[in-house]
């Protein structure tokens, strides 16, 4: 169990009012807030060891680069990843599927080879495909949906054949909210001798993951969405991948040796890290991940479960309601009538709730759904009942709005 009123007291940017009213965040798998503790770690490492890391034989880039490297094996611990050098860090997601696109596909595809990916993904997960095949002439292909917006695992299974080389998928969907079987998509690319990347944007705050367990290729995600800092992030990849790849961009830490005729390229990790790393944002992600253990994934996932349930069940009691898919993480998307999300948002924002809406950066999955967008709520170990509560008396509100208009 966990203690809500406590943890509230650690996020002091929820004392917030807007237009005067208390601020009902409920934008979470944009961004989670951050706890005190993260953020005093921000401030610690600038007063106390700021210094380039990895480079340095005085004392404060020594203090600064074991802090980094301290956080790179939290993380390691924290997915089940076999070694601290499977853990590459990036700016975020994206950046991490844009260096297994990059890496990967530069390495080890051709014209003409196929990749999977589903029509639920993140712009993040599909731009970067569309890119490599202009450069290469690499093909994707998408997993259809089903009627009730779930991955046709069927259709799934029929789409390999023998110049299919990677399959790059979500673990929950950022607008559904609703959780893809991961481990059978894996174990299906795996029985034809595909490697699986995993976008776990969505999963990582809300889930327990232990990548060796579900054998991932490679697994994604930002710091920012499990209450860490913006502008950091992971990609976890197995060593014999990893090792096979070439780099992502050139530059300092990369390299063992530089020649004007020949480069020799540094030892992993730090094959993937060229330049100066955010070790400030990477110390700070590993105090937010040590935040997140102490109060036990497991306590917090069955929380946001409780409160997604509510929601669910809440919203239901709204006339002319639509909830899209079948919401079983942290995340409930839905239209109101014919209210468009950006009017219903903006109402709800002078109550001082702050949703998301629009297409979520998933156009394809708006297209398919054949709607404008849609209003999302998203949850995190901080929000309340009453917080839900707050959220259907405005969107309440704003339907007799509509109605007498």
């Amino acid at each position: 169990m966990v203690n809500i009123e406590e943890i509230r007291k650690e996020f002091p940017i929820l004392e917030s009012r807007i237009y005067d009213k208390p601020l009902v965040y409920l934008d979470n798998a944009a961004t989670t807030q951050k706890p005190k503790c993260v953020i005093d770690t921000i401030s610690n490492v600038y007063t106390t060891m700021n210094s380039n890391v990895h480079r340095g034989v005085h004392h404060l880039s020594q203090v600064a680069t074991t802090a980094m490297e301290n956080s790179r094996e939290t993380v390691r611990k924290f997915i089940g990843a076999k070694h601290s050098h499977e853990i590459i860090f990036t700016r975020g997601t994206t950046e991490s599927i844009n260096l297994v696109a990059s890496s990967y596909g530069n390495t080890l595809l051709k014209e003409g080879d196929e990749i999977i990916i589903s029509a639920m993904e993140h712009h993040s997960n599909i731009v970067p495909w569309q890119l490599l095949h202009a450069r290469t002439g690499v093909k994707f292909r998408v997993i259809p949906l089903t009627g009730n917006c779930k991955l046709d695992i069927e259709a799934y299974k029929g789409m390999f054949n023998e110049k299919t080389r990677l399959v790059s998928v979500t673990h929950v969907s950022n607008v559904l909210g609703s959780t893809n079987p991961i481990k059978e998509i894996i174990d299906i690319a795996h029985s034809n001798d595909v490697p699986v990347l995993v976008d776990g944007a969505q999963s990582i705050p809300h889930k327990k993951i232990d990548v060796m367990e579900l054998d991932a290729d490679f697994f994604a995600f930002s710091g920012h969405k499990i209450y860490g800092p913006t502008g950091v992030g992971v990609l976890y990849g197995k060593e014999l991948w990893l090792e096979t790849m070439q780099p992502y961009n050139g530059g300092g830490e990369m390299i063992k040796s530089v020649r004007f005729d020949k480069t020799s390229f540094n030892d992993l990790p730090y094959k993937f890290e060229a330049g100066t790393p955010d070790y400030v944002g990477i110390i700070a992600l590993g105090k937010a991940i040590e935040w997140v253990n102490s109060l036990g994934i497991e306590n917090i996932a069955a929380h946001e479960h409780e409160l997604t349930r509510y929601a669910v069940e809440q919203l239901k009691t709204i006339p002319e309601m639509r909830i899209f898919g079948e919401p079983d993480g942290a995340a409930v998307s839905f239209l109101t009538g014919d209210i468009h999300p950006a009017d219903l948002g903006t109402i709800l924002d002078r109550l001082g709730i702050a949703i998301r809406t629009g297409h979520h950066c998933a156009q394809p999955l708006i297209d398919h759904l054949g709607i404008p967008g849609t209003a999302r709520a998203s949850f995190a170990v901080y929000n309340t009942k009453k917080e839900i509560d707050a959220l259907i008396q405005g969107i309440k509100r704003a339907v007799k709005m509509f109605t007498q208009c």
